[in-house]
């Protein structure tokens, strides 16, 4: 049996990002060959859950880790303003 990549804090953030990406049309979904169109109340979904992860850890990360996390919620805000941005009214209806 093959051994398991080592779990890490940073690891479930970056498969949280991930998963956002994702649905913010940035990556595509593993096994896909293209990425799909945004889903931003999904992309949104998952930036509540990194926010609730921030929040329900403050006080109990390493300095890396809060780093690591402050950074990537800080991109992932961006990227999800400019996809709102972007929306096609038609999208929204």
């Amino acid at each position: 049996m093959a051994e398991s990549p080592e779990m890490s804090f940073n690891a479930l953030v970056v498969s949280m990002a991930t998963t956002a990406a994702v649905h913010l049309g940035d990556a595509a979904a593993p096994g896909a060959s293209e990425k799909q169109p945004p889903n931003l109340e999904a992309a949104g979904h998952m930036l509540d859950l990194l926010n609730t992860l921030a929040d329900k850890t403050k006080g109990n990360l390493t300095p890396d880790e809060e780093r690591f996390l402050t950074q990537v919620l800080y991109e992932l805000r961006m990227r999800f303003i400019e996809a709102k941005k972007n929306e096609s009214p038609i999208a929204t209806s």
